[in-house]
């Protein structure tokens, strides 16, 4: 027998012994007046072996036990932090030590009313005179230093994870206060909240593969959402002339440091609006949540020093001879593809635009360090964007943007097209390209076309992915430590991959 199924079969003999003594180790309730934070901050200048005369009542999990006989020490966690409880000969009640000794384990949560005093070595604590079991932990706690040190195994068990690494729990209360600071902003600048379907089925709003579902009292294929934008387009056109969502968005495609399949992005739409707008109210945006959150917006990012008040403004094209070296509206189609077939770059499609959006891609999006707008796109890249206003050129541009810090993405924005025969046409277009086999194109929304007809203001839309705006402001390596249950292939499923896959390299060998 393992040393874990041991210690298992120790707690659940406890748990039956706990009961035939009439004691319930999962109790109903438990009067928790005090945290432990709390405590620390108001008796903060108790000097050593002072007593408050203050009687605490806390409760939490028991993380570390000390019995040197006569006297126990075990720090006890809950939310907002660690605190000492002491159960001592003499000042504890006997029946309460003996209590302690004979079933509390690490791992326990247990409830603990007693006088706060400071010890000789100066350890703020809570002198027990009553415990309460509240709930009997079965499984043992993994080992602070030789335990849950695997990512994958964190990410699997965040339940562990949270309870074993503080420093993980601060990173989600930040995730909540960066969206409670991005409500804040733009409730006071008139935006209304608003919701709009999960399941739809017509999906769009952006280039993505969507995930398939089956709604059986309509027998009607449905579609988990990958963008909020055209619903929250036909609230501009009824009037409502401001609005965000939080939207949780599902996208059928790869899973790496940048992207999970299911994620949180917020949409901003402002009627009689530009992109130019939208830039404003981003950075501005930005610059609110950063001073709100951390105080500064001065950043450090995986080793980089980056300043988000201060953000330059570049073209795609300008961009590309600032970061490449090449000018694309120099040269045509062929020289364009010439150069990727040198640099061993593929575009998803042939035309001129998607050609340069490609090159943009590879070879510059990397090198985007320090807080970059890009701005002035090809026009192949979005079917719901208007032209740029006065344009020459070879290129077809778009009054678009997105912006960039440490390589990433953080969002896409642009002046909405509002003319409803443009985007019918546009969406026949990206039709053809779906029935061809572009799984990633925006099929045609008839519903939405029939809503543009009745007038849509003109506005700037502004999408911002959360989840990379928490990486960011968290100095979060991957997108998988700013979400508290990451996607994850299913253990037994990954084990066999890993299996197969050490048969097939054995093989290749051969």
């Amino acid at each position: 027998m393992g040393r874990e199924e041991q210690i298992i079969k120790e707690r659940l003999k406890k748990i039956e012994e706990l009961r035939k003594q009439g004691i319930e180790p999962y109790a109903c309730e438990f009067e928790q007046k005090d945290k432990a934070a709390e405590l620390h901050a108001k008796f903060s200048k108790l000097k050593p072996e002072e007593k408050s005369g203050y009687e605490a009542s806390i409760a939490g999990r028991i993380m570390v036990v000390r019995d040197i006989g006569k006297i126990i020490f075990a720090v006890l966690q809950d939310a907002s932090g660690k605190i000492q409880v002491v159960l001592q000969k003499g000042e504890t009640p006997n029946n309460m030590l003996e209590f302690f000794k004979r079933y509390i384990d690490t791992g326990d949560i247990i409830g603990v009313r007693g006088e706060v005093i400071r010890t000789k070595r100066g350890e703020l604590s809570v002198l027990a005179k009553k415990v309460e079991i509240l709930a009997k932990a079965i499984r043992p706690l993994p080992e602070k230093w030789h335990g849950l040190q695997d990512k994958e195994e964190r990410y699997r068990k965040r339940y562990l994870d949270l309870i074993m690494n503080p420093e993980v729990k601060d990173v989600f209360i930040k995730r909540t206060k960066i969206i409670d600071a991005i409500r804040e902003f733009l409730n006071a600048r008139g935006f209304l909240e608003v919701e709009t379907p999960i399941l739809q089925s017509v999906y769009g709003g952006a280039a993505a593969r969507p995930f398939v579902t089956h709604l059986n009292a309509l027998d009607m294929k449905l579609y988990l959402r990958i963008s909020n934008e055209l619903y929250l387009k036909r609230l501009l056109i009824a009037g409502l002339e401001r609005v965000y969502e939080f939207s949780k968005d599902f996208r059928n495609e790869g899973i790496d440091r940048l992207h999970n399949p299911e994620f949180l992005q917020i949409e901003i739409y402002q009627a009689y609006a530009t992109y130019e707008d939208m830039m404003q109210l981003f950075t501005e945006l930005v610059e609110y949540v950063a001073k709100k959150v951390l105080g500064t917006t001065k950043i450090e990012y995986q080793g980089q020093k980056l300043d988000l008040s201060k953000w330059e403004k570049l073209t795609m094209r300008d961009a590309i001879k600032k970061y490449v070296g090449i000018d694309v509206e120099a040269m045509d189609d062929k020289e364009l593809k010439k150069f990727m077939k040198e640099k061993g770059i593929e575009a998803k499609h042939d035309s001129r635009g998607w050609l340069i959006s490609a090159i943009f891609e590879e070879l510059v999006e990397p090198k985007l360090i320090k807080p970059t707008i890009i701005m002035d796109y090809p026009a192949e890249t979005t079917p719901l964007c208007k032209e740029k206003r006065g344009q020459k050129g070879k290129t077809r541009l778009i009054e678009r943007f997105e912006p960039f810090v440490a390589g990433m993405e953080l969002g896409n924005a642009y002046s909405e097209l509002n003319d409803p025969v443009k985007q019918r046409k546009l969406f026949e277009e990206q039709a053809r390209m779906l029935r061809k086999g572009d799984e990633e194109a925006h099929p045609y929304d008839k519903d939405f076309v029939e809503a543009m007809e009745y007038g849509m203001p003109p506005a700037g839309g502004l999408g911002i992915g959360i989840d990379r705006l928490v990486m960011l402001l968290t100095n979060s390596a991957s997108i998988r430590d700013v979400l508290l249950f990451p996607f994850m292939r299913p253990k037994e499923e990954g084990e066999k991959a890993i299996e197969e896959n050490k048969i097939k390299k054995s093989r290749d060998k051969k």
